[in-house]
């Protein structure tokens, strides 16, 4: 193969200066150090990456590449272009003209091609003189293993990279260094000890040394260019991966923390901020997991202590219940009813309030950590004095405006306004809102497949199909929510980056969190719905024998088991949080990259190559080539948001929830490790200094799970009637007599014409008088079947435990929020020490700069008065 055409000469290595050895270069994110990533590459990877990731002298590094697409062309055609000093290049940047009538290849060639190309090439051509004038190296490879598609391979010379640090006011380490505390003795002794004793679990690389010394980091003053590559000249644009793996994207260390440091160094500090805040999250699910397992394991020992749950699995109880569906259904006795109650218990319990108040605090403790996490991390990656950049008008929202300005019949003032463009917003709007109404269109569905299956089934002749309905619709109905919910999510996520793109908004910034915004209501909304229905409805418009409330004049509403809807809740609860981490979380993100790679894979056409071919390693910038491009972290930081809802929202109904959570987590750190680093192409690096919008989120959801788990404790568990019966209507203050205060009367020879059950002899007696859960008078009072007062006084006593509950958990949570400090006492610490020794550095450079202009005035002063010159014979005679 012969070499590539070479943009610039090959320089020779430049004499005093190695980029790797310099402090701080690594920081700018165009170097890597190569000994820290020694051991991080993948093992059969490290005899050949390394050719591909440099230029043909294997001296500069390739530091960026870009790809674009390639017409086939004769070998001859490829020789001479590459040999040729490309003078038709040179006739297009000076203003396109034809190629001389004297070569006929050229001139054939050019008639071949169509228009869109050549304007794409002439781009291509433009766009790169203005990298090469900028300082940058370019090496183009045409010929590779990977037909139709041609790379440049960029490098940034030393100098670029001094420049461009200066552009970006990047804070680089001075000569000066300081001593680091850890604060007192005492802290230091702990910090110390805890260090030795999480040592095993800390990644074996440089960075996670203790150091005991900071240089003194200052940045540089001038602001950052903005420049912009035209769509649809290249194919991609991306830096080359050099794969930190067996220290982070491994499964064999799972248990071990993440080298973030490394991982800010390889991609940014915006993805180092993705995987720090994860790694958080992940820890404190840890002591979220141990609590809700002892809530839990506390449910499992005292359900056989509970009252009610005795008293329904008690056979002298003889307690007839009234028929759950109309004519199909007949009569039954509560006692059936024994495994759900005993189950519901495991979950409703009074420990579940505890644990409820325990979560809203755990939240708060989260956010408050990771706020002084991420002021740690600000001042160690020299981030404490950095500012957003400018953020420059997208290069889609210029060709609109380009777009709108060459339309006579646009004025140039609606230009100006296409940002908050109403009809775009309303076309927003009008779009968004069916999405919302399929999702509870479709939960709709769900409730009548409930409901018919729910007759259907009770009119089986098997026993057993008739015994266990309950069971089998709850789980089907969940399953079936789970497959639309991951179905929708897809469709949601499509359709929110459409919409955002249909608005055009004008800045990257604006972009991502306008995308953001309508993808988190659209998918939460789709998430949360079932279970909002659950917890907050079923079971409270269903009405009372004799006048139920019934949908399409068929099917009668469905109830909640005698257990109450809490058991329904956890069951809907479990399979979709279970579901959307395996299935969404999981196998998603390992099957669909690998797919989409295949994909890209055979529309290479690299089938037809011959095998020795094909056995050949191809280049690095080949292989990554082959990557799917990054799409943002949206989608990462989306499902841990749908996660901590799952962990935050529900929890009193499902307390094992942080413990799955956590062991999702423990995967999905090194599953998104991989991806980064093997399915992905290498993310240009990002500079940021906190996560951005999500914070503002995971506060939002922190502060509605209060109000979320207080109606849940109050309305859709047994907590508060248990507690209004034990203290206000129980004869000897405990829990006996419990079930049958809450069941109300109704006499059979009240249905409806046509709503008894058709086989009322199926309990072997006849049935006048059965039982059914609510608060209603007897049919022989004179207000038959009206409500009572028992509800008037348990409604009132669950409204005050929200109002209670709510404004004592938030001020806790505010409580905590104000005691714990935001920035750690011993950063703050070395951020006055930091400005200080500036200060003091600064001041000796001055005084050292007067000091030496007065020893050369000094020395100016003393010298010795120069004497004239004598000459023989200059004098004259008087």
């Amino acid at each position: 193969m012969r070499r590539p055409e070479k943009y610039t000469p090959v320089p020779v290595r430049e004499t005093g200066v190695d980029i790797i050895n310099i402090k701080g270069i690594e920081d700018i994110g165009y170097a890597q150090q190569d000994s820290i990533l020694l051991n991080a590459l993948v093992p059969e990877e490290n005899t050949h990456c390394r050719q591909g990731l440099y230029f043909q002298d294997g001296q500069r590094r390739v530091d960026y590449v870009l790809t674009y697409h390639i017409k086939k062309q004769s070998s001859s055609r490829r020789h001479s272009s590459r040999l040729t000093d490309n003078a038709f290049t040179r006739s297009l940047r000076r203003g396109r003209v034809p190629p001389p009538k004297g070569d006929p290849e050229v001139g054939a060639q050019e008639h071949s091609l169509h228009y869109h190309e050549d304007d794409k090439r002439f781009c291509r051509d433009e766009f790169e003189s203005s990298l090469m004038e900028m300082g940058l190296e370019l090496e183009k490879d045409e010929h590779t293993k990977t037909p139709g598609v041609g790379f440049v391979k960029i490098h940034a010379p030393w100098h670029v990279l001094c420049r461009e640090a200066e552009f970006m006011k990047l804070k680089m380490p001075t000569k000066k260094v300081y001593e680091v505390k850890q604060g007192s003795n005492l802290v230091e002794k702990i910090n110390t000890f805890i260090t030795k004793l999480t040592e095993p679990l800390h990644p074996n690389v440089e960075e996670n040394r203790i150091q005991n010394v900071k240089h003194l980091s200052y940045p540089f003053s001038r602001e950052k260019q903005h420049f912009l590559l035209a769509n649809g000249v290249y194919m991609a644009a991306y830096p080359l991966h050099d794969l930190l793996y067996e220290e982070w994207a491994s499964y064999s260390v799972f248990y071990k923390y993440q080298p973030v440091g490394l991982i800010r160094k390889y991609f940014g500090e915006k993805i180092g901020l993705y995987f720090a805040w994860l790694g958080v999250y992940t820890q404190m699910l840890i002591p979220a997991s141990l609590v809700g397992v002892i809530v839990f394991l506390y449910g499992c020992a005292t359900v056989d202590d509970d009252i009610p749950s005795m008293e329904i699995c008690d056979k002298r109880n003889n307690i007839t219940m009234c028929p759950l569906c109309d004519r199909a259904c007949s009569y039954w006795k509560l006692i059936t009813a024994c495994g759900t109650a005993r189950a519901s218990h495991l979950f409703d319990n009074p420990a579940t309030v505890f644990f409820s108040i325990f979560m809203a605090l755990w939240a708060a403790m989260f956010m408050e950590h990771w706020k002084r996490r991420q002021m740690r991390l600000n001042y160690i990656w020299d981030l404490t004095g950095f500012e957003d950049e400018e953020d420059h008008p997208r290069a889609e929202y210029e060709f609109r405006v380009m777009q709108k300005a060459l339309k006579k019949e646009h004025k140039a003032q609606k230009v100006c306004k296409l940002r908050n463009s109403p009809k775009e917003n309303l076309v927003t709007a009008s779009i968004c809102a069916p999405q919302i109404g399929v999702t509870f269109a479709i939960v709709f569905g769900v409730i009548v497949y409930r409901i018919s299956t729910t007759s259907a089934l009770y009119m089986s002749s098997n026993p057993t199909t008739r015994s266990n309905v309950r069971l089998t619709v709850k789980t089907t109905a969940a399953i079936i929510n789970l497959v639309v919910i991951l179905i929708l999510d897809e469709v949601y996520g499509a359709v929110a980056r459409w919409l955002t793109i249909l608005e055009v908004p004008k800045t990257d910034k604006s972009f991502e969190e306008r995308l953001i915004f309508k993808t988190f209501i659209l998918k939460f909304v789709n998430a949360f719905t079932p279970i909002i229905y659950i917890a907050f409805f079923r079971g409270r418009l269903v009405g009372r024998p004799g006048s139920y409330l019934y949908v399409f004049e068929s099917y009668r509403m469905e109830e909640c088991a005698h257990g109450g809807c809490l058991m329904e809740l956890c069951i809907q609860l479990s399979i979709t949080m279970l579901g959307k981490q395996l299935i969404q979380n999981n196998l998603f993100e390992i099957g669909i990259p690998k797919l989409k790679k295949l994909i890209r894979y055979i529309k290479s056409k690299r089938r037809a190559f011959q095998e020795e071919e094909q056995d050949k390693k191809l280049q690095r910038y080949e292989t990554d080539h082959f990557l799917e491009p990054f799409a943002g972290l949206t989608p990462e930081y989306m499902e841990m948001i749908i996660q901590f809802g799952f962990v935050t929202l529900f929890v009193a109904s499902f307390p094992l929830a942080p413990l799955f959570a956590l062991l999702n987590n423990i995967i999905e750190i090194r599953l998104d490790a991989k991806k980064f680093v093997v399915e992905l192409r290498r993310p240009i690096a990002a500079r940021a200094k906190d996560i951005g919008i999500w914070y503002n989120i995971l506060r939002g959801i922190s502060k509605v799970a209060v109000i979320i788990n207080a109606f849940v404790i109050s309305f859709t568990s047994d907590f508060i009637p248990r507690l209004v019966y034990q203290y206000m209507y129980s004869p000897d203050g405990s829990m006996h007599g419990f079930v049958n205060h809450t069941l109300s009367y109704f006499n059979v020879s009240d249905f409806q014409e046509g709503k008894d059950p058709l086989e009322p002899t199926d309990l072997e007696y006849k049935v006048e008088i059965c039982r059914y859960k609510d608060y209603r008078e007897p049919p022989w009072s004179p207000t038959p079947y009206e409500i009572s007062k028992e509800f008037w006084t348990v409604l009132a006593v669950k409204l005050a435990f929200v109002i209670v509950f709510q404004n004592v958990v938030m001020l806790m949570s505010d409580v905590v929020d104000w005691i714990i400090p935001d920035i750690p006492k011993d950063i703050s610490v070395q951020i006055h020490k930091e400005k200080i020794l500036m200060v003091e550095l600064f001041m000796k450079e001055e005084q050292g700069k007067m000091q030496t202009l007065e020893s050369k005035d000094s020395c100016n002063n003393h010298s010795p008065v120069p004497r004239p010159r004598s000459f023989p014979n200059s004098h004259t005679n008087d």
